[in-house]
């Protein structure tokens, strides 16, 4: 077997997300990390970082449409808090209510950190690419969330999440 042949595993299960608030800073026209670092700059994890209320990690996101304001762009970062959370939000940066949904989240497999996180996203774009959810009861529900990816971490391998919704079969 070649190495472009090789199996790899990736862990996907389905979580909810409660109505919450998202914290995030916008970029112009970013659509990508990399894109977004450039016009916004790379000290937005660290601030997102510091925000101590925050239910789970910062995550770089795509918003849906029904999200973007005219002039933004639809790559951000932010972290999401509690509905109810009425702390200061950092200078330069807004805060926007998010409703509940159910999030289909991918893990690949743990990889060498600075050498390989690039195909190890471009891996796991590839599984989501050609995932079908319908399977197992779901739907894509891009327009109800903002898709999401963790920060790369060789050891826990590449984590991105999209929105899903429910589907009823008929038999």
């Amino acid at each position: 077997m070649t190495e472009n042949e090789k199996t790899s595993t990736v862990f996907v299960q389905v979580v909810e997300r409660p109505r919450r608030k998202l914290i995030l800073k916008r970029g112009i026209k970013a659509s990508h990390y990399f894109d977004y670092c450039e016009e916004v700059g790379c000290d937005v994890w660290e601030i997102l970082s510091g925000i101590k209320e925050a239910m789970y990690e910062p995550a770089g996101m795509w918003l849906p449409a029904n999200l973007v304001k005219p002039g933004t762009s639809t790559y951000v970062m932010g972290v999401e808090v509690a509905a109810d959370f009425s702390g200061t939000v950092p200078e330069g940066f807004e805060i926007i209510e998010l409703v509940p949904c159910k999030m289909m989240v991918f893990q690949g497999e743990p990889y060498e950190d600075e050498e390989k996180f690039g195909d190890a996203i471009e891996d796991l774009w590839e599984v989501m690419k050609r995932y079908n959810p319908t399977i197992y009861g779901y739907e894509w529900a891009d327009e109800d969330a903002p898709r999401f990816q963790l920060e790369p971490q060789g050891y826990r391998g590449y984590i991105e999440a999209r929105p899903v919704r429910s589907i009823n079969k008929v038999k």
